[in-house]
Order: structure tokens, then sequence, then C-alpha cells
């Protein structure tokens, strides 16, 4: 197939090379031109899932600078830039973002760009476009787009569907379609309509093998255990604050604290009042981690300068102490959209 290791079949060699780390394959690419076309290939994403090599990454996007989108490798403490998502909406935010397939999807949203002499926004409210990347490719591809167009949405991948619900839409209306897509026929089909709209924005979370809708600012969850049963209204009365899923458990900061939130109990895990003045940053959860990534400190009434951020913290869900990572090296500011890719 490729030539690549003399005395060893590709199909042994390809699986060699698959036990190499992730970030590293740049480097490996110059090796060689049957090199380079082994590791810019499906076969190799199949071989590192196969040898038990896939590693879990986290991909981050920022508002500094617009539409980049960078990866954190947790094992070697560094972070990888991604070519710049090509949508020709400036500034994309409020869209959903997920991975599946070992694949990062970016979804709907709409413009944050603002004219520095007006402060006027654009008027991009809500795009329909899906675009995907490949990481091994290391290329962005447009996907099939959303029946409709929607930001401020509901996102989560079921067992290994892509589910989007609720939100608003170009007209900054907010809608209960929900809709599936599937990624091997590149296609999106109607699933039923959430039972409540709200004039809120929305997220997505699946705790249990089922996915949550949270509207910000109520208590009533909307779940969806399958797909052709329809949408069920829980009152779970869960706390409010950026959301983490660690281990299948649902975790959430507010009033300084870091709480477990079981259905019935909450539990309260670690202080965390040294980041109550850090908004619009990532809360997000790798392994039996949780990670705060980003944001902007704001201002106060000593200090009136918005510092925007670039430092990862880290809480160990098992052992409760908080520790730095590398600070992302591109991005910086409110964070856009964080999920994990495994790859």
């Amino acid at each position: 197939m490729f030539g690549l290791i003399e005395g060893l079949p590709d199909a042994v060699a390809l699986r060699c090379i698959a036990r190499v780390p992730f970030h590293l394959y740049p480097k490996l690419e110059l090796v060689s031109h049957s090199w380079r076309d082994a590791i810019c290939s499906s076969e190799l994403f199949k071989a590192r899932q196969e040898v038990g090599s896939a590693e879990e990454l986290l991909c981050v996007c920022a508002y500094d600078p617009e539409n980049l989108w960078q990866m954190y490798d947790p094992l070697h403490d560094l972070w990888i830039t991604l070519p710049v998502l090509p949508s020709k909406v400036r500034h994309l935010s409020h869209f959903g973002v997920v991975s599946t397939g070992g694949k990062l999807f970016v979804l709907g949203g709409g413009s944050d760009d603002v004219d520095p002499l007006t402060g006027d926004h654009d008027g991009s409210f809500a795009t329909n476009e899906v675009w995907s990347y490949d990481p091994i490719m290391r290329r962005w591809a447009q996907r099939a787009s959303m029946i409709l167009p929607r930001a401020m949405f509901a996102c989560c991948v079921l067992k290994g569907k892509i589910i989007v619900a609720g939100g608003f839409t170009s007209c900054r209306k907010s809608i209960s379609q929900a809709e599936m897509y599937d990624l091997e026929k590149d296609l999106w089909t109607p699933i039923p309509d959430l039972n409540r709209t709200h004039n809120s924005a929305c997220s997505g979370f699946v705790i249990g093998g089922k996915v949550h809708v949270f509207h910000k600012g109520l208590s009533a969850v909307q779940v969806l255990d399958h797909i052709g049963f329809g949408w069920t209204v829980e009152d779970y009365d869960w706390l409010q604050g950026p959301m983490a899923v660690v281990q299948g458990s649902l975790y959430v900061m507010c009033h300084g604290l870091i709480v477990k939130q079981g259905k019935e109990v909450s539990t309260e895990v670690i202080l965390a009042s040294e980041f109550r003045r850090r908004i619009g940053f990532a809360m997000t959860g790798l392994r039996d981690e949780i990670y705060l990534i980003g944001g902007v400190i704001g201002p106060d009434r000593f200090n009136r300068d918005i510092k925007p951020m670039s430092d990862v913290d880290i809480f160990s869900v098992d052992r409760p102490t908080w520790r730095e990572a590398a600070p992302l090296t591109k991005c910086r500011g409110t964070i856009f959209g964080c999920t994990q890719l495994r790859i």
C-alpha cells in the first residue's frame, strides 16, 4: 500500500506508526512521501483504534484570534494550532461543537463581529452551516447543512449521532425543533420537537446515556432517552452555572463552589472562589478532571480594564487539588467552543 518500512508488510508498519504520539506526526511526514501518505490516511485512524493508542484531546476556540481552533494534548501538556476555520461568517460564535468518528464538528452559530467605529454587530445571527475537521488529514470540510439555522442551541452526541435542539433562528426567534445527523450518510433528519420552548440559550449534555437539555435560568430539564419516544420534562431544580460531565456525573460551578450534581442530592466538591472574577471561560471534563480554560477577568470598582486570559486550570475529582497546565499559545479571551476529541 505505502512501502513504509523495509522488511515489514505495510499493515504491520502502519500499526507501528499508530503507536507514535499524535503531536509528532508532522515530523514523521518528513521521512518520505510514503510516510506522508500513510500519516494522512484514514487507515492510520483505524490502526490507532485497533492498537489502543487513541488519545483524548481538547479542542478550543476563543474570541481572539478570529475562527481559530487549538487542540490540547494532556499527556504532553502542549497546544496544537489548527488551520483557520474557512467559514465566511466573521467571528463565528454561539455555535454547537462536538466530536464523533474522530472528527471535530462546528455547527450553526452566528457572527460576534463588531464594527470598531460604530459598535454595530454583524447582521448574521444564525446559520445552518456545518464544518468538520479531520485531524489526520489536517483540513476542514463543509458538511450537509442543518435543516434550520440556529444559534445558542443544545448540541451533543448520542450513540454516534449528533443531536441538536432548541436555540434561536436567524430571525432571533426561539425554536423547539430538533434534528439528528448521521455522519456516514452526511444527512440531517428531523426528530421529535422539545416539549417546551424558552426564550433563553440552552445547552445539552449526555448523562446516563440520555440527552439532557438545560435552558439558562430554568430548573426544568428536557430529557431524550430514545429518539422514537420523544422528550420528557423533569424538574431537577439543579444549580445554574458553568457545567461539565466527568465520569458520567454532572459538575456545576456556582457561587464560588464546584458541586457534584445528583438527581436528588448535591455534593460540594471544592472551593473555586479564586475564579469568581473570571467570566467567559470554558468548563469541560476530560477523563477524571475538570478544565477551566481562557475567559476574561472582568472590570471591578478598582480596575475597569478587561483582561483576556489564556490560562488553563485543572481540578481532579479524585484528588481534590488545582494545578495549572500550559496556557493557550494562540487563542485567548472568551471561549466560544470547547469539546473533547478522541483520535
